[in-house]
């Protein structure tokens, strides 16, 4: 499952270069433009106050990177993250933005104490994520965008677009390995937060776990017992085949073998030690004839139920 998502994310970014090539002298053109130069046109801040959700030209979205980085007014900082975040959902856009050096600009004003700049700063580095070879720019940031998950506020607009970004980030397995330290602290979010969190959190679990050399740090993490009432019945469809969808996973890589395969058991409190416990079991059991076809499938493919 992940080697396939990871080939068409691979083919995307491939394709997403070609579309770059037509404006590589445009780009070389701007460069050379002067800030005084942009400083004078007003154009960057009429850019942001309409509604942008079309291709820009280099020309426009460097007026913008330059009036982002230069200005200390938030609402006009909000208003340029806005314009490009909407313009990054194009391929083009996001192509040139990083060939304009406009993703660390962006990344930066995740430090912005103004959480409505912050969330919309993390929701343009989400859009720009979507192209491979923006991941290997946006990877320097994942640890700090796991910091604002973990220490914001909880079910806040600022964590959940800190957590799309994360999810975004890990749909293949080549940045994963920077959130081994935040496993447990992500299930403490998950058990904590609200329906929308939640889903969050476990679609980002989900995408971790199927990548065996996480598994071990997934499997030794220090869970509240709570994790296991996401297995009962009554759970809404959307959290519960994520959940059994993850537990399906880990069993997968614990199928394949590997250093884990050969692991002492992990300790009482564990991931491990409430999956592959007794309580467990029986709520497996009691979800094999659920009412939702979709539940009985994933419970009657994982091994000894």
């Amino acid at each position: 499952m992940g080697g396939a998502r990871a080939a068409g994310w691979v083919a995307a970014g491939l394709a997403l270069g070609a579309g770059a090539g037509f404006c590589l002298y445009r780009l070389a053109r701007g460069r050379r433009r002067s800030k005084r130069g942009l400083r004078s046109s007003g154009s960057a801040e009429d850019l942001t106050n309409g509604s942008y959700n079309d291709v820009l030209s280099a020309e426009q979205l460097q007026k913008l990177l330059y009036l982002l980085e230069s200005t200390e007014d938030p609402i006009i900082t909000e208003r340029a993250l806005v314009t490009l975040g909407n313009s990054a959902a194009f391929s083009t856009n996001q192509a040139i933005i990083r060939e304009l050096g406009g993703i660390p600009i962006v990344g930066n004003k995740i430090n912005s104490l103004n959480h409505s700049i912050k969330e919309k700063a993390l929701n343009a580095l989400n859009n720009l994520s979507v192209n491979v070879e923006n991941q290997i720019k946006i990877k320097v940031f994942i640890r700090q965008v796991c910091e604002e998950v973990l220490t914001g506020p909880l079910d806040s607009a600022v964590q959940l677009a800190g957590l799309r970004l994360l999810t975004n980030m890990t749909v293949t397995n080549e940045h994963q390995h920077a959130l081994h330290g935040y496993v447990a602290d992500l299930f403490r979010v998950l058990l904590t937060g609200n329906g929308n969190t939640k889903v969050q959190v476990l679609k980002l679990l989900v995408n971790l776990s199927e990548n065996p050399a996480m598994t071990e740090g997934l499997l030794s993490a220090q869970v509240d017992s709570s994790f296991l009432s996401l297995f009962d019945g009554h759970v809404a469809q959307e959290l519960l085949l994520r959940v059994l969808t993850l537990f399906q996973n880990i069993n997968n890589c614990l199928s394949v073998g590997g250093p884990v395969a050969v692991q002492p058991p992990f300790p009482k409190g564990s991931l491990f030690s409430l999956l592959y416990g007794e309580e467990c079991v029986q709520k497996m059991k009691a979800l094999v004839h659920h009412h939702d076809a979709d539940v009985d499938k994933v419970v009657t493919i994982i091994p000894q139920f």
